[in-house]
């Protein structure tokens, strides 16, 4: 089995990031002291296809696999865990 980070993981983690430096980290401060759930946040997620990685194309989901569920996981992660 290839462990390398394939060209479609790369993508991933590079969209997620630039994702996140522009609307997880300049409000992470906020979210925190006001206790807010941003729900709005999450919207975009799912507009983004984060929120549906692993569920097939026809059922709306983005249809990719679990290497590529960890890659999204890991990049929001180092950003802020707690989304």
């Amino acid at each position: 089995m290839d462990f390398d980070i394939t060209d479609s993981q790369k993508m991933i983690a590079e969209t997620i990031k630039d994702f996140g430096e522009k609307h997880i980290r300049p409000n992470i401060m906020e979210w925190d002291e006001a206790q807010h759930f941003p729900v709005d946040l999450f919207k975009k997620m799912g507009a983004l296809g984060l929120m549906g990685i692993l569920v097939p194309e026809e059922y709306g989901g983005s249809g990719l696999g679990y290497f590529e569920y960890v890659t999204a996981i890991v990049e929001i992660s180092k950003i802020e865990p707690s989304i």
